[in-house]
């Protein structure tokens, strides 16, 4: 059983290990700081393992500015991955962004990471475009995708593959209770 829920300062630590690993150049524990505490546009997720321990096995980030929802952000550990948990993370957050009327949802992706494009596509994300030497540090490109319109259509599609997804994996969301106030320690 996992727990999707917002991002706390007490995260930062083990979500930047995965972004350490999941990336050539990860954000900075201020960067975190910044969407968590003052990007009121900003819903900084987790995914995590229940039990007496919990551990983050995953994480996202999705600004919402005036009716765009973006993916700015989704990893889930290596070990953790192959079971659904990226899924989870990307549903979740789409899932927020409707709840929240985006009409949208854009995202950016290296053209070589086919696992990503393919869960994107699931969903219904299209390459719209292809930006060129998007990433910094070795310069590839990235595809732009985009998924529009977030209508009552999409939603009805949308909720059978939630549906499909809590029967593959079980997860309780805890999103839809809205952003906590987080002005709590670093740990």
């Amino acid at each position: 059983m996992y727990t999707l829920r917002y991002m706390t300062l007490r995260d930062i630590p083990p979500v930047q290990e995965i972004d350490q690993i999941a990336f050539q150049t990860p954000w900075s524990i201020n960067s975190y700081i910044f969407e968590i505490n003052d990007n009121q546009s900003a819903h900084m997720v987790v995914l995590e393992t229940k039990g007496e321990t919990p551990t983050i096995v995953g994480y996202g980030g999705m600004w919402l500015i005036e009716g765009e929802a973006h993916i700015s952000t989704i990893a889930t550990h290596p070990d953790w991955r192959g079971r659904g948990l990226g899924e989870v993370l990307l549903a979740g957050m789409v899932l927020r962004g409707i709840s929240l009327s985006a009409t949208y949802s854009v995202l950016e992706v290296r053209v070589s990471n086919v696992a990503a494009i393919n869960l994107y596509r699931k969903y219904e994300y299209q390459i719209v475009s292809v930006r060129k030497g998007y990433y910094r540090d070795n310069n590839e490109d990235a595809y732009l995708m985009h998924l529009a319109p977030l209508d009552d259509a999409y939603n009805a599609r949308f909720e059978a593959r939630w549906q499909a997804l809590h029967t593959r994996v079980a997860f309780a969301n805890l999103l839809m209770q809205g952003r906590p106030g987080s002005r709590e320690p670093i740990v």
